[in-house]
């Protein structure tokens, strides 16, 4: 979309040197780099087109065009543009000496010891400079995606853990992981912030540093003014149990130290509330650099060739899961083997890690910025497109229905005896084939119709779900019934990672330029608000039928099985609303380009709902924390 009224000079050249013109339509390097160019200013043959380019019509009013450039330059060495506006002057132009290819492919000046197919493997020569990941001043960005699967496997068992091993009540346990997912919340104003209020001149890598430096500080803080040993946990246990306070347990510690060299020694651990505020402060670092790798993927995503739009989101979130799956299970090994301890050194060093390659990070200083009211403007404008809020519809729709067997993991542990072992390793392997339907997804199914590829998912994930019913009823056809168990869930992970990526490419192209941190994160917010509301619907269901713990125990299982079959109806369901969803990336270019697709009413309602969902988890939230226990836990 750019800025909501058109710069001063829309045919300006860059003047600072970076290639880019300098029409205040700069984003990350360049908003637009020299699409059409190679490294001897020959003109590609590639068309390609670029997103959210906003002129004006005959009404005087905005209007959203999906503009091709053209194949050839003009006589004067600009780039052509099939469109024109109404005074016959191109849209945009482009100096045919940029200094800023189109092509990525310099292995001939390189002086690389690489062989040609690894240089072009880790540099694809068909895809501008700006979207190669391995580039050293991109190379952050897969790097922050890592870093996010990584803290979140590493942090999963220890906030799940290690607040029972400190005797937290249920009621903490809840405040304690509400206050860790509560700034999850504000990513809707985390990227309005850096969308608006550039830091130091950047609008991404400054907030970046911030955030991961707010994730390590937190994590530096715990270990710092606390014993995170397992020792200190034994002994605040076994002082419990002698029904000692907090005061002077550990001056009578210190004490029997003297009396006793070989008594057991060790610091105090975290109380609740310093472990739940450093948890926060872990949170809101957290989700902060989050946030804006978001915005600088949603920025680079523009910059793909039409023959490779969505790879660039789906090798960062490759990144993601790949990290979600080595650390889960690591973390778990680490936790049992060397304690808390180790975890949290992980989770405080890992986030300092990637501040050199932050650093290193190209981004356009002092870009021109429009106004907070011109932005608010810009986002109504794309919200009440057709292009968002049919298909954001659908997903809404379609997530709010995957409704979940909130007994299932109940019935493993009561009726079938898992072990936690055993459901450890499910969710291990849920991770691991999450990865893989990632990975099948970028490389098999990314020029698939995105309703072909939903439709086909989603009964195949009611085929699954229903075989869930033979395994109540001891029918494994000669498995055991943890591996039944683990094809079903695993298999269902997998069709989960195919269905996540085409709607992320999806909202990264509805993004209108200037704004990509706000708008991303509105979308995303949208997207996972309906999932909380699928949880709160699967909790609903338990009380329709009696599948409690007692029932399961005494072999009344029929409760089960009619809620297994209730939920998996319910999941299939949602293929009804896939004609909402377009079926590919033209599609969606052409509900962009539609002046008839606009409706206020359209963009109310999904502001409505994104607003409600936000207001819905901070209630959640705050009730969690200033009134533990307020849900019947104890």
């Amino acid at each position: 979309g750019g800025p909501s009224s058109p710069p001063s000079n829309p045919f300006a050249v860059d003047d600072d040197g970076d290639g880019g013109s300098d029409d205040g339509y700069v984003n990350g390097d360049d908003a637009y780099p020299e699409y059409g160019e190679t490294t001897n200013n020959e003109s590609s043959n590639v068309e390609l087109w670029k997103d959210d380019i906003r002129s004006k019509n005959r009404n005087g009013k905005h209007s959203f065009e999906m503009v091709p450039l053209s194949e050839e330059l003009d006589d004067g060495g600009e780039f052509n543009y099939d469109n024109e506006d109404d005074d016959g002057r191109h849209l945009r132009q482009r100096s045919q000496q940029s200094n800023a290819p189109f092509s990525g492919d310099d292995y001939a000046t390189s002086k690389t010891f690489l062989p040609k197919s690894v240089y072009h493997y880790l540099f694809p020569p068909n895809v501008p400079r700006v979207v190669q990941l391995c580039r050293p001043e991109n190379i952050a960005v897969p790097a922050c995606y890592l870093l996010v699967g990584l803290l979140q496997g590493l942090s999963g068992p220890f906030t799940n853990v290690y607040p029972l091993d400190l005797n937290a009540s249920e009621a903490q346990q809840a405040t304690i992981s509400s206050l860790k997912s509560l700034p999850s919340t504000f990513k809707l104003a985390f990227g309005f912030l850096s969308d608006n209020f550039p830091l130091f001149g950047y609008r991404r890598k400054s907030y970046m540093l911030i955030g991961w430096a707010i994730t390590s500080f937190s994590m530096f803080l715990l270990l710092f003014f606390s014993d995170l040993s397992k020792d200190a946990v034994e002994l605040y246990n076994s002082q419990l149990e002698e029904g000692d306070d907090s005061a002077g347990r550990y001056q009578r510690q210190i004490q029997s130290t003297l009396d006793d060299p070989t008594a057991l020694t060790a610091g105090e651990p975290p109380s609740i509330p310093f472990l739940s505020f450093s948890l926060l402060l872990f949170g809101t670092g957290f989700w902060f650099a989050d946030v804006m790798g978001d915005s600088i993927v949603a920025e680079k995503a523009k910059f793909e060739p039409e023959s490779s739009r969505g790879h660039l989101q789906s090798t960062c979130y490759a990144c993601r899961f790949f990290g979600l799956m080595i650390a889960a299970p690591l973390s778990t090994v680490i936790y049992s083997s060397y304690g808390p301890n180790a975890v949290v050194v992980l989770m405080a060093g890992l986030p300092a890690s990637i501040v050199p390659l932050v650093y290193l990070l190209k981004e356009t200083k002092n870009v021109p910025v429009a106004s907070t009211k011109d932005q608010c403007g810009e986002i109504w404008t794309t919200v009440c497109s057709r292009a968002v809020w049919q298909p954001m519809g659908f997903v809404y729709l379609y997530n709010v229905l995957q409704v979940g067997n909130a007994a299932w993991k109940q019935y493993l542990k009561t009726v079938l005896g898992f072990t936690s072992n055993q459901l450890n390793t499910l969710l291990i392997v849920a991770y691991v084939l999450l990865w893989l339907g990632i990975m099948a997804y970028k490389k098999f199914f990314i020029q698939w119709s995105w309703r072909t590829v939903y439709i086909s998912t989603t009964l195949l994930n009611g085929l699954f779900s229903a075989l869930q019913i033979l395994l109540i009823q001891g029918i494994t056809f000669g498995l055991s019934p943890f591996l039944f168990a683990l094809g079903d869930d695993a298999f269902a992970d997998f069709i989960s990672g195919i269905q996540f990526l085409p709607t992320t490419i999806m909202m990264v192209h509805l993004c209108p330029v200037g704004s990509e941190g706000a708008s991303y994160a509105m979308f995303t917010t949208m997207s996972n608000s309906a999932y909380t509301l699928a949880t709160a619907f699967s909790t609903l269901l338990l009380g329709v039928w009696d599948v409690s713990k007692e029932a399961m125990e005494r072999g009344q299982l029929s409760g089960m099985i009619n809620l297994t079959a209730l939920t998996t109806l319910i999941q299939v369901s949602g293929v009804l609303f896939v004609g909402l969803l377009p079926r590919t990336k033209e599609d969606l270019a052409n509900l962009h380009a539609d002046p008839m697709s606009g409706s206020k009413i359209g963009g109310f309602l999904f502001l409505f709902v994104t607003l409600s969902s936000v207001v819905y988890s901070l209630v959640i939230g705050v009730l969690n924390i200033v009134k533990p226990g307020w849900a019947g836990e104890s």
